[in-house]
């Protein structure tokens, strides 16, 4: 039977948000339709995310419920790649598991491709941040970098929430690679996309699963997904040190400063070579994505 909308939910430690999130989707989507279905995956969660899952699938049968559960916690980037791989639906949504976006946006999201015959995406981004105002420059920081140093075009303040139509989903999930960085593969692969804006509800119950450590890592690991600029950073550092060495020479001698200063950049250059090494190093190995312990699918009811 086929499927107008799914769902992709992520799970991470939501004990306290999966019932309330559960009767959220089916209130807020009875406008719209009934052939919906939700696809839950559970990241390898250290509280009672899985049980909650579980008596979820087992008590609404009725449903069209599928629970994919992690071996381990693999991330997010992991656990959307999962959900649009089960997912089945005519147009898909990934949506988190926090409460903190409305199912009012989905429909939005649905009505938008609808009416618009000519669009394969609809992305979500936030006209007014909640974060503090450090956090808010970092990430205003990190997209005018990455726009810079890419070719691929980053809209800034994009979330992972967006809806796509069939073929999006298909391009997706045939990527190959295993250092994923989803916001830079939603542009990359192109479409047409419209941006709506939406507005972040509060977390109703447990906590934010970034921080800046986080944030820093995942902003990196972007820059080094869609540019390769950091490994000519050695070439241009040397022109400039060619430089001052020059005018050192002319006008003075070098201080211990201006050795240990040389030092920092090149080992700065090759920590960056050996983070790129890394990767290739990561994905050579060919080692799947994800491991799915246990798949829940009302495919497969008694």
């Amino acid at each position: 039977m086929s499927v107008k909308l799914s769902l992709v939910i992520p799970c991470y430690n939501e004990e306290d948000n999966i019932e309330k999130l559960f009767s959220h989707v089916k209130n807020g989507l009875k406008s719209y339709t009934d052939s919906y279905e939700i696809v839950f995956v559970n990241d390898g969660s250290r509280d009672e995310t899985a049980k909650k899952l579980k008596k979820l699938f087992s008590e609404n049968k009725d449903s069209r419920i599928t629970v994919v559960s992690f071996s381990r916690n693999f991330g997010k980037e992991a656990a959307m790649y999962a959900g649009l791989s089960h997912a089945k639906g005519e147009y898909t949504v990934i949506l988190d598991a926090d409460l903190q976006q409305d199912v009012k946006y989905v429909v939005k999201m649905a009505e938008i491709l609808d009416e618009n015959e000519d669009a394969d995406m609809v992305a979500a981004y936030q006209e007014k941040r909640k974060e503090g105002k450090f956090i808010t420059l970092c990430k205003e920081s990190f997209y005018k970098l990455i726009n810079k140093v890419t070719d691929v075009t980053f809209v800034e303040n994009a979330s992972d929430f967006r809806m796509m139509r069939r073929p999006v989903v298909e391009t997706i999930i045939s990527l190959p690679e295993c250092h994923r960085f989803s916001k830079g593969i939603f542009s990359w692969v192109g479409y047409n996309t419209i941006s709506i804006p939406y507005e972040v509800k509060e977390r109703e119950a447990g906590e934010t699963k970034w921080n800046f450590r986080k944030l820093l890592k995942y902003g990196i690991e972007g820059i080094m997904a869609y540019t390769d600029l950091p490994l000519k950073l050695p070439f241009y550092f040397s022109f400039v040190f060619s430089l001052v060495a020059l005018v050192v020479l002319l006008f003075g001698e070098f201080t211990c400063s201006a050795v240990f200063f040389v030092g920092a950049v090149v080992l700065f250059s090759l920590g960056v070579l050996g983070s790129y090494v890394g990767k290739i190093h990561t994905q050579v190995k060919n080692r799947p994505i994800y491991i799915a312990k246990e798949i829940l699918s009302y495919d497969k009811h008694d």
